[in-house]
This record gives structure tokens, sequence and C-alpha cells, in this order.
């Protein structure tokens, strides 16, 4: 991991109580420039999920290589429309929202600009449940399943579309392309046992990791490129989205991906300090104050307990990284009201002290913080509104 320059982030934000969130735009820049970097050419569709703040993601599309955006709801992707954000907006997600589909069907220019996510022909029975069944063309994707299976029963990856082979593809393509009021432009897959998952150290368990990974990207480009050719002959799609951050390589090989899907490589997230492919830059930090010394080996800062979504483990939880040294308590972990600290450098911290911490997640922590400090070294250049800054919350 590269280190924090909390230092800077501390003259930056001094007039400023804490708790509170840095973004470093320098770092950010630099893992933009690196995504495009590994995708070669192709272009990089940024999911919002990741950022969770409009004027970041405004900053991404602004940069060269970058295109579109992958929303995870239907009404975020309405209001990032109305935002004027981009005008070419893919839900990842299915959706069930009436007043959302109602919303996006008596907009002809959102029609035009989002693509919703499908996997059944029950997805297309709840849009028009919604509806009606004389709506206007609504513009749908189909997700294919990109988990690996080498076995019966061993299912390795995400559990998302019942999509697998090319053939109920093509069937799939072909029952959208029969309705009324459905235009099939695009496909997905997401790899996440590829992209979600860190491949870095030298024990058996990350050597199976990785053995894992190159065998499922192998399945994966045969079974999505015959499954893309199948869907083709019966629709012309617009584009083919696959990825994330962490199978960039992998998936830019696949000459059926038309775009790749990637947005917390952009922030570098705890997690994501153990790949070998990549080192992003940690460009997103947050300062909670010391509020309690309880012993002279401790510190206890105010809030803290900032959990990332997945498997319950110690994984999930935020990392302090500034001062150096310091620890969470196994027996606490980050607390909901209080957090405690322990290691040497605890002993120097005094009230007020701030301690400086990465999520484990990158989108996840707007959802802690009204508003993003955008930094510079050591000025702010801007302070700017999270989705929950803009009382917007969509997941």
């Amino acid at each position: 991991m590269t280190t924090v320059n909390a230092a800077a982030y501390d003259a930056a934000t001094q007039d400023l109580d804490p708790p509170l969130a840095v973004v470093d735009l320098e770092a950010f820049d630099v893992n933009a420039r690196d995504l495009t970097r590994r995708a070669r050419d192709v272009p990089i569709r940024v999911a919002s999920k990741s950022v969770r703040c409009r004027s970041l993601l405004e900053h991404a599309l602004a940069m060269p290589g970058y295109a579109g955006v992958l929303c995870y709801s239907l009404p975020e992707a309405l209001w990032l429309h109305r935002c004027g954000v981009s005008d070419d907006l893919v839900v990842a997600y299915p959706t069930v929202d009436h007043a959302a589909l109602r919303a996006l069907a008596s907009d002809d220019a959102a029609r035009t600009a989002i693509t919703i996510m499908v996997d059944s022909t029950d997805h297309l029975d709840a849009v028009d449940a919604a509806l009606g069944a004389a709506h206007p063309d609504i513009r749908v994707a189909l997700e294919l399943d990109a988990s690996w299976r080498p076995a019966p029963r061993l299912h390795i990856g995400t559990r998302r579309s019942p999509v697998f082979r090319p053939r109920s593809a093509q069937v799939l393509a072909s029952r959208i392309a029969d309705r009324r009021g459905f235009r099939l432009v695009g496909m997905m897959a997401y790899e996440g046992q590829i992209a979600g998952v860190p491949d870095g150290g030298r024990g058996p368990s990350a050597r199976l990791v990785r053995w894992v990974q190159r065998r499922s990207a192998a399945e994966l480009a045969q079974r999505r490129g015959e499954t893309v050719a199948a869907v083709r002959r019966v629709a012309d799609l617009e584009f083919v989205n696959g990825g994330g951050t962490g199978s960039i390589e992998s998936t830019v090989a696949d000459p059926s991906v038309t775009e790749i899907a990637a947005g917390s490589g952009l922030l570098g997230p705890g997690l994501f300090d153990s790949y070998t492919r990549f080192t992003p830059e940690p460009a997103a930090v947050f300062a909670l104050p010391v509020v309690r010394r309880p012993s002279r080996d401790l510190a206890t800062v105010f809030a803290g307990g900032y959990i990332a979504s997945g498997p319950a483990k110690p994984s999930r939880l935020p990392t302090p990284v500034a001062p150096a040294g310091l620890a969470l308590l196994a027996a606490e972990g980050a607390g909901e009201v209080q957090t405690p600290v322990k290691g040497a450098a605890a002993r120097r911290l005094r009230l007020g002290d701030r301690v400086w911490f990465r999520h484990a997640k990158a989108g996840e922590l707007a959802e802690r913080f009204p508003e993003y400090h955008l930094v510079r070294g050591s000025r702010i250049e801007r302070t700017v509104p999270t989705y929950r800054g803009e009382e917007k919350s969509f997941g």
C-alpha cells in the first residue's frame, strides 16, 4: 500500500472538525490513468456504486478513456440523467420499481439514454405490470452469469443470472425480440470471482486463487464469446460489458467485450491492496477524532463502525493508517459510536487528535459522509456532496 499523506490532509482540513472524509484528486487521477492503461483502449464505463458522488463521476467521465455509467438502481440512473451526468446509463441490476419504470416510460430522453438489465422473461413481465402492455420501447440488456462451474454442484463466483449457456441466452434474446415494447441493445457479464477476489500472497490459498482465476478466465472467454455470437444472431448489440477493477487484464483479452466496468480502482479502498496485477493509490480516507484515553496504550476515536458489505470477517473493517502502527482491537473492532485503537502510536495521541482510516470498499464510504473534501496537496480544491449529501439513497 502506498503511504497515506496524512500530514497534507491534516494541513488541508485544519479548520474543520472531524469526522470528515477526504478524496485526494492527485491519487484519484493516477488511479484513473492506470485503469485506462490496463484497459488498453477499451472504454471504461464507471461503476457508480463504487463512487456515489456526482462530482467524482463527472470528474472521471471527463478523462480520456471513460464513457457512460454503470448504475446500481433505476432511480439513480434517472437522477443522474436529469442532472446531466451522462446520456449513456446502464442499470446493472434488474428493477421491479414501478414508480421508476413509469418515470422512465414517460420521459423520451431518459428512455433513449437508460438501459435496464434483465435475465428472464419475468423481468419483462414486471415491466409490463408496471406500465401496461402498450408501453413505449424500453432498452434492455441481457446478463450472462459469469461464474465458474467446473463440476456439478460446484459454483465459484457471484450468484447472479440464471442465464449461463449460449443456447439459453439466445432463447431469451429471441423472446425479448418477440415482445412488444422492448429492445435488446446490450449484454453484461460480471466475473466477480476474478474482479472481486484478491490474488496476492504466497501461501497455498493464494496459489489456489490464482489457479482458479486463470481457469475461470479461460472458460469464460470461450463461453462469453460463443454467447455473444449467439445473441448477435438475434439482436444488433450496441455493447458487451464485462469486468471490474480486479479483472481488467483478462476481460480486455476477450475480443467479444466492447467495454469495461470499473469504479473501485478510482478510490483504491483497502480490499484492493492485495492484487498482483495492479496497486491503486489510496485516494479516499477519513479522519476520526480521539475522544478517550482508556489506558496508556489505548486511544478511542469517535464513531468508526463503517463496516463494508460482504461476508462478515475482519477484511470488511476499516483500517487505521495514520499515525502509522495503529490497529483495531480484535474484541471490539470498529464500533458504532466509538472505536479503540492500540499500538505504540496510541501512547502519543491526545484528545482531539486525528486518526486517519481507509474503508474496506469504495462507494460505501459515501453512505457515511454527506460531503467529500477534494484535496490537492495540502489544500482543499473544493468540497462536494456525496449521494447522501444530496439526500439521495438508492440502496
